[in-house]
């Protein structure tokens, strides 16, 4: 009895064991066709968010472009530039509704003082109140200019690294696109596209030299302090912001930002023999960018221009101030044109 109550059990647990096998495969396919659908659902998200199929949104473009970091070290009665080389490059591009690429090459019209450079910026919308604008700036070599009358000079030892970013939230939503305008496919519901707001900014900065920044020619224009071997810096402060955008007549369109801020920052002065910290923690910045799109046709032409100029004291009455200029010059060719 015993044995034949367990050959019993055996049967009810072989069965029981095929049973919830076959929930199981039943219970994964079903997961397996809702994964399937997800999957498919989110691809399909993906495709309208990133995939333009209309060809009339598309263009291909050349232009040419300059980008510099420039920076100077003045007192009350000099001023001293350290201006880079090789400014200005070319390049081609690709533009659609969803993104704008430009690749650009260097024009190195000076070989024998070549500015050894990577320069980075960029300028994006996130949602529809966030203004986001990057930059990374690394160059080696410059020319040293001066308002005194001593000769320019070219110091291949100067070195710059410039990195940050500005944040805006702006109080109203930004009904226009800049990248749509660089591509020249704005849209123009109204006349006039107006918005401000608060946000913040950070900045880390560095130059060096070999020896001296200051020129030994220039040493009698200057205070001993001046004479830099290497500066460093980080700060962080906040910006208000105003972003505008105006419809002209005859297809032209006129963008316009202003940006000024202030922030506090950590600085430190080596000199050759000796280092010190600047007492005085302020810096001042004022950021702004104009662009002109015109359109005919298949073709746009975009001009661009954006400065940013930021200044702090070092004591003993020096001061030091850079500036990050951007410029563009783009004619670009749509694919197709709508009927």
């Amino acid at each position: 009895m015993i044995f034949k109550t367990g050959r019993c059990s055996i049967k009810v647990i072989k069965s029981r064991w095929v049973l919830l096998m076959f929930l199981f495969l039943v219970a994964h396919a079903q997961s397996q066709t809702l994964e399937s659908k997800d999957s498919l659902s989110l691809l399909q998200k993906i495709d309208r968010t990133f995939i333009d199929r209309d060809l009339s949104n598309y263009s291909l473009r050349v232009f040419t472009n300059y980008k510099a970091k420039v920076f100077k070290i003045k007192d009350d009665n000099s001023k001293s530039r350290y201006v880079p080389n090789n400014r200005y490059g070319i390049g081609l591009g690709f533009a659609n509704s969803k993104m704008l690429i430009d690749l650009a090459f260097n024009i190195k019209s000076k070989k024998n003082n070549a500015t050894r450079r990577f320069d980075l910026q960029g300028t994006t919308i996130l949602g529809k109140h966030n203004y986001v604008n990057f930059y990374i700036q690394s160059y080696k070599g410059f020319l040293v200019k001066n308002d005194f009358g001593a000769p320019t000079v070219f110091s291949p030892d100067v070195k710059s690294l410039t990195i940050g970013f500005n944040y805006l939230y702006t109080l109203s939503e930004i009904e226009f696109s800049y990248a749509l305008l660089k591509a020249g496919l704005a849209k123009k519901n109204k006349t006039v596209y107006f918005t401000g707001g608060l946000g913040t900014f950070a900045v880390f900065d560095y130059f060096s030299s070999d020896g001296n920044v200051i020129p030994e020619s220039n040493y009698g224009f200057y205070n001993s302090q001046a004479q830099i071997k290497r500066y460093n810096s980080a700060a962080i402060g906040v910006l208000g912001g105003l972003l505008g955008v105006f419809i002209l007549p005859k297809n032209i369109v006129l963008s316009c930002n202003v940006m000024p801020g202030i922030a506090l920052m950590n600085k430190k002065v080596e000199l050759q023999h000796d280092s010190y910290r600047p007492s005085n923690p302020m810096l001042y910045k004022f950021d702004f960018s104009l662009a002109v799109n015109y359109n005919i046709d298949r073709f746009y032409v975009n001009v661009s221009y954006g400065n940013g100029v930021y200044s702090t004291d070092l004591d003993f009455d020096n001061r030091y101030l850079f500036n990050l200029s951007n410029a563009k010059l783009a004619v670009g060719y749509r694919l197709k044109v709508k009927k």
